[in-house]
Parts: structure tokens; sequence; C-alpha cells
């Protein structure tokens, strides 16, 4: 289970033990690989106590709406972790009265700070990490955490559909901008989880229930499922694996109607 020995990641959006980029770093120190966190001020003791038993984690306090608290990330991760071959972004925020309103009474504010912090976090992320990705043999991989409510309308996820809408056309121009420097880019559709920010969606717990119902496998899927697919984007074997939108989701995504 060494296969990322002597490579780095840098993890953005672990706030708890149910975050989905925890499992993801989990199996990435399990393969060999040596961890950087972010956190936000609020979230600092959850983090510092989940990556306390992980030899040489690296933990870094970091706001994504601030570019010098960005700059000063990548900067620590590559003078001290000796540069950059994985970065994580489970990162995505809506205020939440312009999350659970009606999307035509959105506010301007509520727009550009969901925008700001789901979508283009991701550009000002992959811009620091460019650099340091271009000298690793290998060159690098980027992965990002979607939903469905991207492509289609999925009734109270909103505001954060557009978000991610926003995200996923990111995710794709990013591919191309980084290839030429070995960079991929790619994006997991993953199904409902029982993740912290899930409970801010509203009809989240009727989702696993139709799920079960419609879905193509009949089964909702877990965080390690979701963990299971980064790993292997971070991997040597998805070489030529970039600008996709993978669906992790038991197959939910392929259906119009439900059972008949």
């Amino acid at each position: 289970m060494g296969e990322l020995t002597g490579k780095t990641a840098l993890i953005f959006g672990v706030a708890n033990h149910n975050s989905v980029a925890w499992p993801i770093a989990q199996q990435l120190a399990a393969r060999g690989a040596r961890l950087a966190f972010t956190y936000q001020e609020r979230m600092e003791q959850n983090v510092r106590k989940l990556t306390a038993d992980m030899e040489g984690a690296l933990v870094l306090p970091c706001d994504v709406q601030r570019d010098d608290e960005l700059d000063a990330v990548f900067a620590r991760v590559g003078a001290e972790l000796g540069g950059l071959d994985m970065l994580i972004h489970s990162v995505a925020y809506a205020p939440t009265d312009d999350l659970r309103g009606r999307v035509s009474q959105v506010s301007r504010q509520g727009f550009l700070t969901a925008v700001d912090i789901s979508a283009y976090s991701l550009i000002a992320m992959a811009k620091r990490a460019e650099p340091f990705m271009r000298e690793r043999e290998g060159g690098g991989s980027i992965v990002a955490m979607t939903y469905l409510g991207a492509e289609r309308v999925v009734p109270g996820y909103n505001l954060m559909g557009i978000a991610k809408a926003a995200l996923e056309a990111a995710i794709r121009y990013l591919a191309w901008d980084l290839g030429p420097a070995g960079v991929r880019v790619n994006g997991i559709s993953a199904g409902p989880m029982r993740t912290l920010s899930a409970r801010g969606v509203g009809n989240i717990n009727e989702m696993f229930g139709l799920i079960e119902q419609v879905a193509p496998l009949r089964r909702n899927i877990s965080q390690d499922d979701v963990a299971d697919l980064a790993v292997f984007l971070c991997s040597p074997e998805a070489k030529n694996l970039t600008g996709e939108i993978l669906h992790l989701d038991s197959g939910f995504h392929l259906m119009g109607l439900g059972k008949m």
C-alpha cells in the first residue's frame, strides 16, 4: 500500500470525521503520501484532533476568500513538504437564507459568496498549485467534489446547484489550462451522504430513500466510496484522465423516471 510514498497532498475541506475529505486523506496517508490540511478558525480543534496521529501532517489556517492566506498555505506546503502532487478541493458554502429560499429571491451578496467559496476557490488553488505540480515527476492531480444538482434541478439544492455548475465548468477549463504542465483536473459528482454540509440542504433525507428505490444499484454511497475514487484519480493509473465529472451515485444520474 505504498504506491504514493514520496508524494504530497493538500486537503481543503476537512471539518470533522464525517467530512468527505477525511477518508480521502486517510487513504492517501495509508498509501504513503504526506499530507497538509487547512482549517477554518472555528474548526481548528476538530482538524488538529483528527490529524494528531498522522505522522508529519501539516495543519494550516486558511480562509479561501483571502488571497494572502492561500498564498501562505501554498508557500508553507512548498517549503515544508518540498512540493505538491495532489490537491483535494472539498469546499462549498452558501448562506442559509439564500440556500433555502427560492432561487429567484437569492441576494446578490449570497450569490457572490456561494460562487466565490464553492467555485472560484478551485481556480485560486489551481493557480497556486500549478508551479509546484509542474516540477513533479508525472505532473499532479486536482480533484474537486461536486453533485448532480449542478446539472439538473434538485429541489432544495437551489443556489448551491448554481455554484456547483460554475465549479464543473471551472474543472473543464482548468483541465485545458493546466494540461500542458502535466496537471490533471477532475470532479467527483457524488450521491448524497450524511455530512455536516448536507444538513443544510432541504429534502436530503428523502433523497436517501429515493436512491434506494430508483438507482440501478439500489443503494446509497458512503464517504469511503468517494475516497476510493479520489485516490484512483490521484494515482498513476489515472494518468490520462482529465476534465471529467465522474458520477458516483449508484447510477442514479441515469434515471429519467422512477420505477413504473
